[in-house]
C-alpha cells in the first residue's frame, strides 16, 4: 500500500515526534517514519491511528488506483503564491456516509447561485457541535429549513442567510446536517 503519511504530516507542519504523541496510544517518532517510509507495514488500525493523530480522514493518506489526485502547482499564503519545494498532491473531495448536499439556485447572504453546500448529519447527541455554523435542517411535508444555528437545546433556532429574514425555530429535528464544504465554480 502507497501511503502519503509523510505529505500529511509536512503539510499540516508537523513533526514525526508531533504525531507519535498524537497516537493513541502514543508510540515513537520512529515507528511513524518506518510507517511512512514503507519499511514497516502499515495496517489498518495503525491508519486509522495515524489518520486521527492528523485529523485527517484515513482515506486521505493512501493513494488508491481509481482516484487521481490534484497536483498542487502553487502555495498561497499572505506574502503571495510560491512553487512548492517538493511534489505535492490534494485528493479530490470524497463521499462519506451521511452527506447530502444542499444546491443554491438563487444566491442569498454568503452563498452564490450554483454553489453547493456538503454537509454532514449529525444525531441528536451531537447537535451542540453544530452552534454558530450554517445546518440543514428537515420540517415536516418534505420542507426543509436553512441558516446559521444559534441555539440547540430541544428546538433549533436558525438565522436564514438572507438580511431582513426572520429565525426559524424547528421543535425537536431528527437530524441536522452542518455545512462542511463549500464547492463553487469559479
Amino acid at each position: 500500500m502507497i501511503t502519503a503519511i509523510r505529505e500529511v504530516r509536512r503539510a499540516k507542519g508537523l513533526t514525526l515526534e508531533d504525531v507519535a504523541r498524537r497516537c493513541v496510544p502514543a508510540t515513537t517518532a520512529q515507528t511513524i517514519g518506518r510507517l511512512e517510509t514503507g519499511t514497516r507495514t502499515v495496517s489498518i488500525v495503525w491508519l486509522n491511528r495515524i489518520a486521527a493523530a492528523l485529523d485527517v480522514a484515513a482515506s486521505d493518506l493512501v493513494t488508491l488506483p481509481d482516484r487521481a489526485d490534484l497536483p498542487v502547482a502553487a502555495i498561497l499564503a499572505s506574502h503571495g503564491a510560491r512553487a512548492p519545494r517538493r511534489t505535492i498532491t490534494v485528493p479530490p473531495p470524497q463521499v462519506a456516509p451521511g452527506q447530502v448536499a444542499v444546491s443554491v439556485a438563487t444566491g442569498i447572504g454568503d452563498y452564490r447561485a450554483g454553489d453547493v453546500i456538503w454537509c454532514a448529519m449529525l444525531a441528536p447527541a451531537d447537535f451542540a457541535t453544530a452552534l454558530n455554523r450554517d445546518a440543514l435542517i428537515p420540517q415536516p411535508a418534505g420542507r426543509f429549513a436553512f441558516g446559521r444555528v444559534l441555539q440547540c437545546e430541544g428546538s433549533v433556532t436558525l438565522t436564514p442567510p438572507g438580511a431582513g429574514l426572520q429565525p426559524q425555530t424547528i421543535e425537536n429535528p431528527a437530524w441536522i446536517a452542518v455545512a462542511m464544504r463549500l464547492v463553487r465554480e469559479l
